[in-house]
C-alpha cells in the first residue's frame, strides 16, 4: 500500500503545481490584442503538457496497484536503480548550458547540450548524435527565431559573429 501512495504522491504533486502554476498565468496576455501570441502562451503550453504527463503518470501508478504483484514477487515492469553520477553529470550539464548560452549563444550552445546529453543517455553512434545535433538544432532555431520571432541569445564577439553567418546560411534573416 505504501509503495501505490508513494507512486502516487510524485505525479500527484506535479499535477498540483502544474495546474497551480497555471491559474497564475491568468493575467499574462492582458496587453496583448485578441489576434496575437500573449507572454503567457509558452508557460501554458508546457504547463499543459507537464498536467497531462503527471495525469498519465498517475494512472499507470494506480493501474499498477490495482494489479499489485503476490507477496515476494520482484514487479517485472520496476524502475531500473538511478545512477547517481549519471544524474549529477545531467544536472551539471543542464546548468552549463544555461550559464554558457548568453555568452556562446543559443546555437552552439545547443549544438553541445544535446550531444553531451545523448553521450551521457548512452548512444554512442556518431551519425545518430551529428544527424540529432544538426536537425535539433536548426530545427529549434526555425521554431523560435523564426516562427514564434523570440529572440535568442547570439553570444559575445566572435560567437555572436558565428551565430548571425549561421542565421543567414539557414535563411532565417
Amino acid at each position: 500500500m505504501m509503495t501505490r501512495v508513494g507512486r502516487m504522491a510524485a505525479p500527484l504533486g506535479g499535477l498540483a503545481v502544474a495546474l497551480a502554476l497555471l491559474l497564475a498565468t491568468r493575467g499574462l496576455d492582458q496587453v496583448v490584442p485578441g489576434d496575437q501570441l500573449g507572454p503567457g502562451f509558452w508557460p501554458r503550453l508546457v504547463l499543459l503538457g507537464l498536467g497531462a504527463v503527471c495525469l498519465a503518470r498517475l494512472v499507470d501508478a494506480a493501474r499498477r496497484g490495482a494489479r499489485a504483484a503476490p507477496a515476494g514477487r520482484d514487479d517485472a515492469s520496476a524502475a531500473p536503480p538511478i545512477s547517481w553520477p549519471k544524474l549529477a553529470a545531467a544536472i551539471a550539464l543542464i546548468l552549463l548550458y544555461v550559464l554558457a548560452t548568453p555568452v556562446v549563444g543559443f546555437p552552439l550552445t545547443t549544438l553541445g547540450f544535446i550531444a553531451g546529453f545523448m553521450w551521457l543517455c548512452g548512444t554512442r553512434s556518431l551519425v545518430a548524435i551529428t544527424a540529432n545535433v544538426l536537425l535539433g538544432t536548426a530545427g529549434l532555431l526555425y521554431l523560435f527565431v523564426k516562427a514564434v520571432y523570440l529572440p535568442l541569445p547570439k553570444g559575445d564577439g566572435p560567437f555572436e559573429a558565428l551565430t548571425l553567418a549561421l542565421y543567414r546560411a539557414l535563411h532565417i534573416f
